[in-house]
């Protein structure tokens, strides 16, 4: 267990608005700020990005021709307060329903605004690339780049 924890990546940020624009902005808006230029895995451009807004929905990219390429499932649908997606994408950045790890976002008022805490878990799924994973998705460009993204659409 010690393992699988230190290889769990956790990052967070404080965003101006109350928990339920957060939480709105993350889910329903996601197609806004996710860098969908360069973060996407369908073979046609990504249009918008789409979390359906319950458990046992998908999460996915999806192109202009209406295409869509899977990322994962909607684990938990707790609005305001709480999201967990599966992600379902290998090393090398394909969908890949049997390399699964966890993404549980908790959104927490805090001083006029909402704490936004990313917790990315089950990096072991990874095997001997686990640790590349988890430096992939705790560097600049990784989920703290993501939640920087997000927080400047959600103010």
């Amino acid at each position: 267990m010690q393992q699988a924890e230190s290889l769990a990546v956790r990052q967070s940020v404080v965003v101006g608005v109350p928990p339920e624009r957060a939480f709105e902005v993350f889910t329903r808006d996601i197609g806004t700020w996710w860098p969908l230029e360069s973060y996407t895995l369908g073979a046609q451009p990504a249009v918008t990005a789409v979390i359906e807004p319950r458990s046992g929905g998908r999460w996915f990219e999806r192109a202009a021709d209406g295409s869509e390429c899977p990322w994962g499932r909607v684990l938990a649908y707790e609005p305001p307060h709480r999201l967990v997606l599966s992600w379902e994408i290998s090393c090398d950045w394909q969908p890949d329903a049997s390399a699964r790890s966890e993404i549980e976002i908790r959104f927490r008022a805090q001083d006029g605004g909402t704490r936004v805490e990313l917790e990315h878990r089950g990096l072991e799924t990874y095997g001997d690339r686990a640790q590349q994973m988890r430096d992939t998705f705790g560097s600049p460009e990784g989920w703290g780049g993501l939640l920087a993204k997000f927080a400047a659409v959600a103010g």
